[in-house]
């Protein structure tokens, strides 16, 4: 299996419960010819909260339900118009640490940006991506057997009322934007290809970089 085969599918609107189930089943039955995937989907309006996530970032949730999942982090939000990519990756196979793939993530959403004439950044110490003093993307994993799941989720043409209820990633205050803000007129989905194309090419590009030195 070559280290960058990877399988991009597009999930459309999907129940979070449900592919957050698909994605542990996907990490425990693969083996180690299966190839990686990137799911790109949208969810109905959800608060996720981290495994270290602390009560005290969710300030009133009100109607939109709350999930306690298994990725790093602290609470976000998912709803319509925002691009959840999930990643499925052999990090193992692919020579990556934790702080590399969280990286190469970055990078990748900072590329996408860059296409778009958006300057973005990372922050050390807080993971995600940001457009100034906004965030833009956010940033959770779980690693098991060597293999990733969870992903990213990035703000594109949606509701931002919903973070106002909660610390945005356990930051007080933290101010969020999305790609509409700049007049990126795409969906959700055309975000999505171009970000996991960016991604499995950033991939390549790393494993290029291996074999040279």
């Amino acid at each position: 299996m070559s280290e960058t085969s990877i399988l991009v599918k597009n999930l459309g609107r999907s129940d979070y419960r449900e592919t957050w189930r698909a994605m542990q089943d996907f990490t425990d039955s693969r083996g180690p010819d299966s190839a990686d995937e990137l799911w790109i989907a949208e969810h109905a309006p959800v608060f996720t909260q981290g495994l270290n996530g602390k009560a005290e970032h969710l300030l009133a949730p009100g109607e939109i339900p709350v999930v306690q999942v298994d990725r790093g982090g602290q609470v976000t939000y998912h709803g319509p118009g925002q691009l959840v990519l999930y990643c499925l990756l052999d990090i193992a196979r692919l020579g990556l640490g934790v702080k590399g793939l969280v990286g190469l993530i970055e990078k990748s959403v900072i590329d996408l940006l860059q296409g778009y004439r958006i300057t973005a950044e990372g922050r050390p110490g807080a993971p995600g991506v940001y457009v100034g003093e906004a965030k833009i993307a956010a940033l959770g994993l779980r690693i098991r057997k060597g293999c990733c799941y969870h992903g990213l989720s990035l703000n594109v043409d949606m509701d931002l009322e919903p973070f106002t209820r909660i610390n945005p990633c356990g930051y007080r205050g933290l101010a969020v934007t999305q790609l509409l803000d700049f007049g990126v007129d795409a969906g959700v989905e055309d975000i999505g290809r171009q970000l996991a194309n960016i991604i499995i090419g950033n991939l390549s590009e790393k494993k290029s970089g291996r074999t040279g030195r």
